[in-house]
């Protein structure tokens, strides 16, 4: 999540929740907690954001706490937020950006099923700096393509 300030200054979180339950109550993000399965604490979040009606399309964003990286937390979030998506929100497209000097976001877009669209030149600016981004989408097709797949591969 490009949007999640470092370091993380006193009250963000205060104003984070309050921006959610607006963007929420608009029907614009349906935000998700990821917490650690043996300690009950927070350790990431999953945003469905910027959610388009006309085009069923929403993005899909992610933020992991490094203690966390490298362990499957954002994969085994990733699966039932991608259904709730294309099976209660109706979208048909869900696309997601990261930054082209963090390609471990990418790995894990693309361990679960998104393609890469391009790379965006400059299209964010982080610290100061414009950063080129890496686009990704998965369709409801690939979603349910992926879906079957895995399903004849566990049986």
């Amino acid at each position: 999540m490009v949007s999640i300030p470092h370091p993380y200054p006193e009250g963000e979180a205060e104003r984070y929740i309050v921006r959610q339950m607006a963007e929420f109550e608009a029907g614009h993000t349906i935000a998700f907690a990821i917490e650690h399965s043996e300690k009950a604490e927070f350790v990431g979040i999953v945003e469905i954001r910027d959610i388009e009606c006309e085009h069923a399309q929403a993005e899909l964003s992610f933020w992991l706490a490094v203690e966390a990286w490298g362990q499957g937390y954002m994969s085994e979030a990733l699966n039932p937020i991608l259904f709730f998506g294309f099976e209660n929100v109706d979208l048909n497209r869900f696309y997601a950006y990261h930054m082209v000097r963090n390609p471990g976001s990418g790995k894990v877009l693309q361990k679960n099923g998104f393609v890469q669209e391009g790379v965006l030149r400059q299209r964010v600016q982080k610290w100061g700096v414009f950063e080129d981004v890496r686009l990704w989408a998965m369709l409801r097709n690939d979603w349910h393509n992926k879906t079957v797949s895995n399903l004849a591969i566990n049986n």
